[in-house]
């Protein structure tokens, strides 16, 4: 069984669950609540939208408890003195690994929350999430040609653009070691 819950240095990450997605989807003034947070202005966020919140809340639905941690994930920012604790993103992965032990990632960070190192430092906890899986041996993302605040955060996580996919994204991979398993400080 995987975490459902990791912390990087000011992130709570948390796996999406059918009640959680539910609410986001279906009952969008409870979502917070069950959550545990405030929204940024803006949400959802990115290529996270209502077709990914579907995705996800089919995938979790038809694979149960084995399905939970290999999809959607919530960025939350802790508390300081200053913000209460704030839904800033969301990440994850496309789906457990194949059979060769590759997993696709994808993350956006709300517009309010940009420009602060939270979208690395998400990228940077789910590689550490993978490697603690035993289960991925390679990760890749893909994302827009006109997108180099995303590309930085996949080059500062050890990623490397390998090729174009078929509808203009760069395709980005890693390998996935003990060693990314390793705390992030």
């Amino acid at each position: 069984m995987i975490p459902l819950i990791f912390h990087t240095p000011r992130l709570t990450v948390l796996a999406a669950s059918r009640a959680l997605l539910t609410a986001e989807l279906h009952k969008p003034r409870y979502f917070p609540l069950l959550l545990g947070a405030a929204l940024p202005a803006h949400w959802p966020t990115g290529e996270y939208d209502r077709e990914a919140m579907l995705y996800f809340l089919e995938q979790l639905t038809a694979g149960g408890r084995t399905a939970a941690g290999w999809y959607g994930w919530y960025a939350l920012r802790k508390a300081t003195p200053e913000v209460p604790r704030t839904l800033v993103g969301a990440g994850g992965f496309m789906g457990p690994p194949d059979a060769a032990g590759t997993a696709e990632i994808g993350y956006s960070i709300a517009d309010d929350w940009r420009g602060q190192g939270l979208g690395t430092e998400l990228v940077a906890g789910l590689v550490q999430h993978a490697a603690i899986t035993e289960m991925v041996h390679r990760l890749v993302a893909h994302t827009a040609t006109s997108n180099p605040a995303s590309h930085q955060v996949l080059l500062r996580n050890g990623f490397l653009a390998t090729d174009f996919a078929e509808d203009d994204r760069l395709r980005f991979e890693r390998p996935v070691t003990a060693a990314d398993a390793a705390p992030l400080v």
